[in-house]
């Protein structure tokens, strides 16, 4: 004979997990991921400019020196991605193309793994776990994408 105090009744246990479904939508979740992403890479593109958007000769400095990226020579490798960290997040914080502005972070992220951090393991699962949630399910209701019909 089973004991109650062991198993909780199924039915309340769904009730309870439908009750939070409702208080956690999608379409929540999603809104929070884009901007917390979002605020990640938009403070770190920040880093690396001086103004609006002149790349600093100390962001070159730090691609040439600590960053040791493959194929791009670190004048290049400084400006993509201080472009790419102030382009993407505005995509996804507006919720405009944001699956493929979340792709294009999800990339960066595994770059930033491989290459540049390996030991940064923890954090950068965190950012490819909220972009991923992104990828998959897109910008939700409260998005740009939804209103233009387009994700």
């Amino acid at each position: 004979m089973k004991s109650a105090t062991t198993t909780p009744p199924s039915g309340a246990l769904e009730r309870v997990t439908e009750r939070l479904g409702a208080l956690v939508p999608h379409d929540l979740l999603a809104l929070v991921d884009r901007v917390a992403i979002g605020a990640i890479f938009w403070l770190s593109g920040r880093t690396k400019v001086d103004g609006w958007l002149h790349v600093t000769d100390g962001a070159v400095e730090l691609f040439r020196t600590e960053y040791h990226l493959p194929l791009l020579p670190p004048e290049i490798a400084a400006h993509l991605a201080a472009y790419a960290e102030h382009a993407f997040p505005i995509l996804l914080v507006l919720g405009l193309f944001t699956r493929f502005a979340a792709l294009a972070l999800l990339g960066m992220t595994v770059v930033i793994q491989v290459f540049v951090y390996p030991d940064a393991w923890p954090t950068h699962l965190s950012w490819a776990g909220l972009l991923l949630y992104l990828v998959g399910r897109g910008g939700g209701r409260l998005s740009m994408d939804r209103l233009l019909r387009i994700g």
